[in-house]
């Protein structure tokens, strides 16, 4: 539930915090619920809605409508096609049959597919393009890949407020419009960059550069809080789209009968040994999101994993698939493991991690329960991470 809230002067937040949801896209977990913030504009000559909530709260969206007297909307800017920001839309243009919708070229045929909503409804705007509402303008930038390659900000130029949809957001259900407690916000942001815009690093951080260059105030996402510190999220997400890795080592791992258990422990205390920082995931326990999240700053990852049927076991195939999806800058990975007779763990995780341009260290896969042998392997493993963090420079050798 929501009701509707005024950033500036004839700008309004009516949107909705979803406070309940606890999975989205029926994959990723949310701890803390979410948002679907939309935005209202009125002009002196003409009314704006910014992107609209999600269908399962499209009745939120109309109480919020109703509360601030609106009789007539002329636009409906879709800065994003996917259903949780666009889903109301039919529902609005019904209730309001004079509104167009207003978005980029691709958007437009996205749109059409997803919500069948007819082509003479769609007003779509180039890179840069502008759109007057009377004493108050729109300028539509382009940002393709974050997340989606159809994807605009909405520039309002007079309050100098970025209109960014998924981009720069974070799934938290708050009551506080603005950004109030920045840890707990930082946590949630980096967590949704992780799990949302990570794979199109480059892209984000391209897009990045366009924000930058505007004069901007307020950020105000379609998920999550809003920004009135624009720098806060800006500079957190200048660190994670960065090539800069930290001396950190991510092991996600599963244990059937206690052997790779045995490894891992020893191996996390081998890395602290050596000053390294470490964060172990049992796949068996952890959410995935949380082993997204981890995955934005380290500069290794050794996945940990019994035999099954000759191959790495199906957890741990699920996790090197999202790894190699989410494709973090991580710059060597190695496997540790055991096996009863044989397998082909090491062959089938090289090949599965092809979108990663990591350096693959020697593994460490034994037979049965670890030995004494098998123990110094691990230290060897442990001392060869040290030195390529040293040679890469991303440990300094008085560390």
């Amino acid at each position: 539930m929501s009701v509707p809230r005024q950033l500036k002067p004839k700008i309004y937040s009516v949107g909705a915090i979803d406070w309940d949801r606890r999975l989205f896209d029926e994959l990723i977990p949310l701890s803390d619920g979410t948002s679907y913030n939309s935005y209202l504009i009125r002009g002196s000559e003409k009314t704006a809605l910014i992107d609209t909530v999600d269908p399962t709260m499209t009745e939120v969206l109309l109480e919020n409508l109703k509360h601030l007297e609106i009789e007539v909307i002329s636009y409906v800017i879709a800065n994003h096609a996917e259903q949780d920001h666009s889903g109301s839309l039919p529902q609005i243009l019904d209730i309001y049959p004079d509104a167009r919708v207003v978005c980029t070229p691709k958007c437009k045929s996205l749109l059409m597919d997803l919500l069948l909503i007819p082509e003479n409804k769609f007003i779509t705007v180039n890179d840069g393009e502008r759109l007057s509402l009377g004493d108050k303008t729109l300028e539509f930038i382009h940002a393709p890949w974050v997340h989606w390659p159809e994807t605009m900000l909405t520039y309002l130029k007079e309050d100098r407020i970025l209109f960014t949809c998924d981009f720069l957001g974070s799934h938290l259900a708050t009551s506080d419009l603005f950004v109030t407690d920045e840890s707990t916000v930082y946590e949630a942001a980096k967590r949704y960059y992780a799990e949302i815009m990570m794979p199109f690093r480059k892209f984000v951080e391209k897009n990045l550069e366009k924000v930058k260059e505007l004069k901007v105030e307020i950020i105000a996402p379609s998920h999550g809080p809003i920004h009135s510190n624009p720098d806060f999220i800006l500079n957190a997400y200048g660190e994670w789209v960065s090539d800069e890795v930290k001396n950190e080592v991510i092991i996600p791992y599963i244990s059937m009968h206690g052997s790779t258990k045995k490894m891992v422990d020893y191996f996390v205390g081998a890395l602290i040994k050596r000053g390294i920082t470490v964060k172990q995931f049992n796949l068996s326990k952890t959410d995935l999101g949380e082993l997204a999240m981890a995955l934005v700053d380290p500069a290794t990852v050794v996945i940990g994993s019994p035999t099954v049927l000759f191959g790495l076991h199906p957890n741990i195939v699920c996790a090197v698939y999202l790894v190699n999806a989410l494709k973090p800058k991580l710059k060597f990975a190695s496997i540790i493991g055991s096996y009863g007779w044989g397998g082909k763990m090491v062959k089938q995780l090289t090949d599965m991690i092809s979108n990663l341009k990591v350096e693959i260290l020697e593994p460490v896969v034994v037979k049965g329960s670890p030995k004494e042998a098998d123990f110094k392997a691990l230290d060897r493993l442990a001392e060869e991470i040290l030195n390529k963090h040293l040679e890469y420079g991303i440990v300094k050798k008085e560390e």
